[in-house]
């Protein structure tokens, strides 16, 4: 285990003759759990998307930009446009009150996990203000866009294929619920968590509001509840408890 430790203005004022400002600082202590993930460097990340150009740009969300990006194969140093490795990078956005604690939550729960159908955390990269993850790149997008935006992708969905992302995404479930250390509940399943692959496997991701589960621990309880409406269990919703019958 080790940590990083980053501050954030939280006071601003002035000396009485309002010549200099005062700027009070809150040490904002980051720990990660061990992990086999990369450290990426912002400047690699940032050479890999093309300074993150808007051409790069595959994604939006409440949780920031995901940009399209090239490395090496095996050294995962940024490689020039159109080879190498293709990669998803996740930029966080730096003015969300949940960016920090998401992009946490996903290193040390996604990070220990390895299976078919859970998308690959590849690394992260932390300076200042910007949080960065980095994915596998998922070539048929999001399982949403096919079922409910796209009606033109839908002629990819035929009854063996959709058949296949129920029983992906079931032993996926299964995987982190039973089988990985540590176990992990997911807490935010739904259409657009599900992303497919050039063969239309599908994988789960966005662990960011996971919660993980230690020794024998089997259900827990909490006051903060993370999730979308209409996917969420109701004893979650209401009563904040959180077990493996939640994501089910």
């Amino acid at each position: 285990m080790w940590q990083l430790t980053y501050y954030r203005n939280t006071k601003k004022s002035r000396y009485s003759n309002g010549a200099h400002p005062l700027v009070s600082v809150r040490p904002i202590v980051i720990v990660l759990q061990p992990t086999k993930l990369k450290s990426f460097s912002f400047d690699e990340l940032s050479v890999a998307t093309r300074n993150f150009h808007p051409d790069s740009l595959i994604g939006n969300g409440g949780f920031g930009s995901v940009f399209k990006g090239w490395v090496d194969e095996n050294t995962f140093a940024a490689a020039k446009w159109g080879t190498g490795l293709v990669i998803a990078v996740k930029r966080l956005s730096p003015t969300s009150s949940q960016s920090c604690r998401e992009w946490l939550a996903e290193i040390n729960s996604l990070g220990n996990l390895c299976h078919p159908n859970v998308v690959r955390l590849l690394g992260y990269s932390f300076k200042e203000s910007n949080r960065l993850l980095v994915y596998e790149f998922m070539h048929q997008d999001s399982l949403d866009k096919h079922l409910l935006k796209n009606k033109e992708r839908r002629w990819l969905l035929d009854w063996p294929t959709r058949c296949n992302i129920i029983s992906g995404i079931a032993k996926g479930i299964l995987y982190f619920h039973k089988c990985s250390t540590p176990r992990v509940i997911h807490r935010d399943l739904k259409p657009h968590n599900i992303l497919l692959d050039s063969e239309m496997n599908p994988k789960i991701s966005d662990f960011g509001s996971a919660r993980v589960f230690v020794g024998s621990e089997s259900e827990s309880s909490t006051t903060r509840v993370f999730g979308t409406f209409g996917y969420m269990s109701p004893e979650y919703m209401h009563y904040g408890i959180v077990s493996v019958k939640s994501d089910v």
